[in-house]
């Protein structure tokens, strides 16, 4: 008799062991960030192009500061009214969304 209820709590205890088994899963993210090296300019530098454009889409705009990458493409930092934020525009005044 003891060897019958041994036995079956033996098969249930292993039984169990498989049902709580769950597989493994293995989630690997990357996230990759490429960002454009840009360099300060003062704002003397910056081509007439874009501070025209940046006339005529914001006449309030004030800017901040300017730089430059390697792409001929700018960054601007500007404020208009309370509100700060940065704009990107090629180097004929063609604005760039990022």
């Amino acid at each position: 008799m003891k060897n019958l209820f041994l036995s079956a709590a033996i098969v249930l205890g292993s039984l169990t062991s498989f049902a709580s088994t769950s597989p493994i899963t293995n989630t690997i993210v990357k996230t990759i960030s490429i960002e454009d090296e840009y360099t300060e300019i003062k704002l003397e530098e910056l081509p007439a192009p874009i501070a025209e454009s940046l006339k005529k889409a914001y006449p309030d705009a004030v800017i901040i500061k300017a730089y430059k990458n390697e792409k001929a493409e700018y960054k601007l930092d500007v404020t208009v009214g309370d509100k700060v934020g940065n704009l990107f525009a090629n180097a004929d005044g063609t604005w760039i969304k990022k």
